[in-house]
């Protein structure tokens, strides 16, 4: 039906020569693309995304390996020196962590320094920490890089809601833009009529086969319609303005779109239902910040257990027996428990309370946004049916009135009629025309509705929308 319309369209304005195209067309593919690459809020929210992700880099920084070295000498009664080297790897799966290090001492050292001894080429050690209980399946560490990993998808979501409405506002400037093009048209093939038919009447008010009152009519007629061509300019010029918001060139910057560049048609935008609520990218949101909520349950739970560590260690000593004596010879292996359990937990108890009163409000908004998207697309479905039929009384009533100017003007040639009549059917020849325009535009902003609270990327243009 839509298509019928345009084409009606098209027919209706092929007596206009002015505006006409030396240059390819602005199409609305052309104007999406621009916008999704270039627009600013766009770009704006890609630099959250990276926010987000520079985050999530942090946060996986809990887990790198760690080196480090402790050496000291003393001068005095003991004149030990004494190094060690150690790396530290905490454990992906596990609380704990896993270390390796080497340590060599030289001289003596007191007694309550005893432990530095080493034989003469040193000792070797690896040992590791392992948690049974508290941090066992999660701790900080991993919280922290589990909630960042989300704290990715929640921007990458709202970028793409933000884009959606980026888009959706794209697409209806550019039908503006078009729409005031085509009613320039229109206003500017009335005027030609009306100068064409001046010579005519001026000639025959010359021969005196016409009174003078005519001319003078007609005058008063060309100003009437010169006036609406110039406030149909000013609309154009600004629904350009309007469009160069989104319309961009490489490299970022704003793009008036020529007038040369008008389709001579309004293009059809009918997008579909696109995905369901659940595929929206503010519900999918919601999702998100659900699954960061039971993260942090999960480290509040964790927080409530006891803690109960295991560690086991083995020792090798390497070289000539030295000054710290044969105790330090040979292999050494220590497994150790360590448990600790604060009394009263409020801390943990209070944390939990907090994230499920989170999650319980996160699932009723949930619901709410479901039913809010229901509501909604049926709206625009409604919406979208009427505008479609609107559009079709429109176009029978364009072609009846623009049948209606033609035999009036016959019969004005002819005589037969009088020159207030011809303007008047005209007149609502283009009004009729200026009305179809309209109407369809009202029913390609209602696709514009339906795609962006369906979510509908390919219609929008985003299926190629840049993840830097």
């Amino acid at each position: 039906m839509i298509r019928r319309l345009l084409l009606t369209l098209a027919a209706l304005m092929l007596p206009c020569d002015l505006l006409a195209q030396s240059a390819a067309p602005l199409t609305l593919d052309e104007v999406l693309r621009s916008s999704a690459m270039h627009a600013p809020q766009i770009v704006e929210a890609l630099t959250r995304v990276r926010q987000a992700e520079g985050r999530a880099l942090a946060a996986k920084g809990a887990f790198d390996i760690v080196f480090d070295v402790d050496a000291q000498s003393r001068a005095g009664f003991y004149d030990g020196t004494y190094a060690e080297g150690r790396a530290t790897r905490p454990l992906t799966g596990n609380g704990g962590q896993l270390y390796g290090g080497y340590r060599v001492s030289r001289g003596t050292f007191p007694i309550y320094e005893d432990r530095a001894f080493t034989d003469r080429l040193g000792e070797l050690k690896i040992g590791g920490l392992f948690a049974l209980l508290r941090d066992r399946a999660i701790d900080e560490r991993r919280g922290r890089v589990a909630i960042a990993a989300s704290d990715i998808d929640v921007a990458r979501l709202e970028r793409e809601m933000l884009a959606i409405g980026v888009q959706a506002r794209a697409v209806a400037a550019y039908q503006n833009w078009v729409a005031a093009g085509l009613r320039l048209r229109a206003y500017i093939s009335l005027l030609d009529l009306a100068e064409t038919r001046r010579g005519g009447i001026a000639r025959q008010v010359q021969l005196g086969a016409r009174p003078q009152i005519l001319l003078t009519e007609t005058d008063q007629n060309i100003v009437r319609r010169r006036a609406l061509v110039v406030r149909s300019e000013q609309e154009f010029a600004a629904a350009a303005n309007g469009l160069s918001f989104f319309y961009r060139d490489e490299t970022g910057g704003r793009v008036t779109p020529a007038p040369d560049r008008l389709p001579a048609t309004l293009p059809e935008f009918r997008p579909g239902r696109g995905a369901g609520a659940v595929e929206r990218p503010d519900f999918r949101s919601l999702d998100a910040r659900l699954r960061q909520s039971e993260l942090r349950l999960a480290l509040a739970e964790n927080d409530l257990k006891p803690r109960l560590d295991v560690r086991g260690e083995l020792a090798y000593d390497v070289g000539r027996t030295g000054l710290g004596g044969r105790s330090r010879d040979g292999e050494e292996a220590i497994v150790g428990l360590r448990f600790s359990m604060p009394l009263e937990r409020r801390q943990a108890k209070g944390r939990i309370a907090e994230a499920r009163a989170e999650i319980d409000g996160l699932r009723t908004r949930q619901r709410l946004v479901s039913d809010q998207i229901a509501v909604e697309v049926e709206g625009i479905v409604i919406a979208v049916d009427g505008a479609e039929k609107t559009a079709a009384l429109a176009s029978e009533e364009a072609e009846l009135a623009d049948r209606m100017a033609a035999a009036e003007r016959r019969r004005f040639e002819l005589g037969a009629s009088d020159f207030f009549l011809l303007n008047l059917r005209e007149e609502a020849a283009t009004d009729a025309r200026v009305r179809l325009l309209d109407a369809l535009a009202r029913a390609a902003l209602a696709g514009v509705d339906l795609a962006g609270a369906t979510a509908n990327r390919q219609a929008l243009g985003l299926t190629d929308l840049p993840a830097r």
